[in-house]
């Protein structure tokens, strides 16, 4: 019996191993979901292709007009923008901000925070 070369069942790297395993699992649950689910037009192209040029009111909602392509898109706060899983999470009068689900340094998938500020009229 070679119980020396084995993790203790009580010792704290046996229950990180166990945690990390599991938050692996759920993230590669939750980044399959959002592979698999159909993609918004936004979606296709990436954020610095995007300008925000205005915002709407309709009713208590604030909707942002993204021009892509030379063509004007209503974005709402929940809409899909970017290659990077981005999701809008509040639209202010000179910002769009979003979170996005990116990978580190690390290769860890992690959340950031981005933004569209609004554009300036060209002459």
């Amino acid at each position: 019996y070679g119980a020396a070369e084995l993790l203790s069942p009580f010792s704290d790297e046996r229950l990180a191993r166990v945690l990390r395993l599991q938050a692996d699992s759920a993230t590669a649950r939750l980044l399959d979901a959002e592979r698999n689910r159909p993609r918004e037009p936004l979606e296709q192209f990436p954020l610095d292709a995007m300008e925000m040029v205005g915002i709407l009111q309709k009713g208590a909602r604030r909707v942002a007009l993204i021009r892509v392509n030379g063509e004007l898109h209503q974005v709402v706060v929940g809409a899909r923008l970017g290659q990077n899983l981005g999701r809008v999470t509040r639209i202010t009068e000179s910002e769009v901000v979003l979170k996005e689900i990116v990978q580190d340094a690390a290769g860890e998938w992690v959340e950031r925070t981005a933004s569209l500020q609004l554009q300036e009229a060209k002459p």
